[in-house]
């Protein structure tokens, strides 16, 4: 069984399972809200890891771990509806976005519904008390660190000079804590020592670093028709990627940074400037280099096809098409 097809197997036992934590019960809009985004499907990676941690560490029962899994994949669209209000983003998987369908007032509640519903889910998981409060505790300081991480994007908005170690502790906060913490509550629910369990976190930590870092190099060097949005796209928005960072640091002048309208001939041009700064081949070296150091966390654990499973996880979601 190939790896995709290994994923769908288990993210259709998540599927079931957000069926039955999560039903439509009164107000019934609210919970419709709530499981529009759920129920559109995704990768569901981080729920996906959750369940080969588990196994990875020794765990045979999935039953048991689906709980933790789909409070993981509750916290991720939670905060998918409210980036998609900030963002005034009117369009998710290929979908009209919640505050479209539902105003800006009910995608909020629909949003927190999902945050106080993954919990409350996670509370019940029938697991060893102590571990449960550790996944708890884990998941609350997750969502802290997303909302810090997602503060300091916004900032970076107006401000002139963003570093490179800003920026890296950005993306860890708003984009690869969650991944981190998704692995290390299967760990610790799957019975892993306090040691594994942490090494487990480092492994989705460095991978989720590697994989933001490495969506903006595809933004620059994939075609659009594979994209599916109009190449440069990070140019346009003025987005202070590591890759914009590395050239600002280089004197490199951008002339289409931020401009939105331009040419595909003027983003051609740009791309061609950041190859010859060495711009996209550093941030490409340092989302390899992420990738490798995290996958060398795992050598903590025996050899198992749950194990080589997140190894090729993490190398689909760093070369994987777009």
């Amino acid at each position: 069984m190939s790896m995709i097809e290994q994923i769908k197997n288990r993210s259709s036992y998540v599927d079931r399972a957000i069926q039955e934590l999560l039903p439509i019960q009164k107000p019934e809009e609210l919970y419709r809200a709530s499981r529009y985004l759920p129920d559109a499907g995704g990768k569901r990676l981080r729920p996906v890891s959750t369940i080969l941690a588990a196994e990875s560490v020794g765990c045979s029962d999935i039953e048991s771990i689906l709980p933790a899994a789909v409070s993981v994949e509750l916290v991720h669209n939670f905060t998918l509806i409210h980036d998609d209000i900030m963002d005034k983003d009117n369009v998710r998987r290929g979908m009209s976005s919640v505050h479209v369908k539902w105003n800006e007032a009910g995608a909020i509640l629909a949003g927190d519904t999902l945050y106080s519903k993954a919990f409350d889910i996670l509370s019940d998981v029938d697991n060893d008390p102590v571990q449960i409060v550790k996944c708890i505790n884990l998941l609350s300081k997750t969502c802290t660190q997303i909302c810090e991480g997602q503060w300091m994007d916004i900032n970076f908005e107006d401000s002139d000079n963003v570093s490179e170690e800003e920026y890296l502790e950005m993306i860890e906060k708003k984009t690869s804590v969650l991944y981190a913490a998704s692995i290390k509550i299967g760990a610790l629910l799957g019975g892993a020592s306090d040691e594994v369990a942490d090494a487990l976190y480092d492994f989705g930590r460095m991978i989720g670093v590697s994989f933001q870092i490495y969506d903006d190099v595809l933004d620059l060097i994939t075609p659009e028709e594979t994209l599916g949005k109009a190449r440069g796209s990070d140019l346009r928005e003025g987005k202070k990627t590591l890759i914009a960072i590395h050239a600002f640091n280089q004197s490199v002048e951008l002339d289409i940074f931020g401009k939105g309208n331009v040419t595909q001939e003027e983003v051609d041009n740009t791309v061609k400037i950041l190859e010859d700064a060495g711009s996209i081949q550093y941030a490409n070296d340092l989302a390899i280099s992420y990738l490798e150091k995290g996958k060398a966390k795992l050598e903590i654990l025996e050899d198992s096809e749950a194990k080589q499973l997140l190894l090729d996880i993490a190398d689909y979601m760093v070369e994987r098409p777009y």
